[in-house]
């Protein structure tokens, strides 16, 4: 039997800092069928360095360096340069736990018809939490993202649903991707285990975004914008009028739960669909 690969897709942008523990994450896997492809996103800071040490360290880490241009395309330039069946994406600051590919590797392998694999997570930094992530539901994941960037699923699947859209450039790429690459019937899979380890900095990238409404309002927008169809299917305000005020008395009980607040610490770019379903429900039928 051939042990399938996992390619591992690293895009950094002046994390030279936290590169060391997200490679080393990736190397004390206890499942060795692993490429590691390091991608610098034309970073200043000294991430090539780095980089470059890990490849001289094991030779499944391979390194790449790209002009600038967003978390999109260098995901997606990582996918090309990569040679392994299942992809995960991990960004240069957090890190993964020693089993994860294993056991996801396992539970492909029991059920092929799998189309992806995420976990329960950690948060570590300047806030440490353990994560219970929800159970997988199609609606569900069209009001929230249920699902980290760092799920693992087929390569030939991400080429199909067109790896992630370059007009997400201000964040949550991963949600809008999930919502191509997943589709009503496919079967997602959650690990009752903590394999994902999230970073919370005093000042990242996802808590800019919090602090800029208008910023963040229009990457929701662009997100519903890319994905009209669908969210027309499951929120039509005329056709599904009745079924959509339940839907919305449901989603402001689950804005006021106390594992909401607490999952606001990594959710809060998205509160904004709550706004912008608000004012789709509300349109005359």
């Amino acid at each position: 039997m051939i042990n399938p690969v996992i390619s591992v897709i690293v895009p950094c942008y002046n994390q030279a800092i936290y590169l060391p523990e997200a490679l080393q994450s990736v190397l004390d896997q206890d499942y060795p069928h692993w490429e590691c492809i390091i991608v610098n996103d034309g970073s200043p800071d000294n991430t090539e360095e780095v980089a470059r040490q890990w490849t001289e360290k094991d030779s499944r880490f391979k390194y790449f360096w790209k002009e600038n241009s967003g978390v999109c395309n260098t995901r997606n330039f990582g996918v090309e340069q990569a040679t392994g069946k299942y992809i995960i994406p991990l960004d240069g600051d957090d890190k993964i736990g020693p089993s994860y590919f294993s056991k996801a590797i396992a539970t492909f392998t029991n059920d092929p018809e799998i189309k992806l694999i995420y976990s329960d997570t950690i948060l570590f930094g300047d806030v440490n939490e353990k994560k219970i992530n929800s159970e997988f539901e199609f609606r569900k994941i069209l009001t929230e993202n249920q699902i980290f960037n760092s799920a693992i699923f087929k390569r030939s699947d991400f080429i199909e649903a067109g790896g992630y859209n370059p007009n997400m450039i201000d964040g949550i790429e991963d949600w809008d991707f999930y919502l191509s690459l997943i589709k009503p019937a496919d079967k997602v899979v959650k690990l009752n285990a903590f394999h994902y380890y999230y970073r919370i900095k005093a000042v990242s990238r996802s808590a800019d975004i919090a602090r800029h409404t208008e910023k963040n309002d229009a990457m929701l927008l662009q997100m519903f914008r890319n994905h009209v169809p669908l969210f027309l299917e499951y929120f039509n305000p005329v056709k599904d009028r009745i079924e959509a005020e339940t839907y919305k008395r449901e989603l402001s009980w689950h804005y006021n739960t106390k594992e909401y607040r607490l999952g606001r610490i990594l959710f809060s770019p998205y509160n904004g669909l709550k706004k912008l379903y608000h004012r789709i429900f509300s349109k005359k039928g």
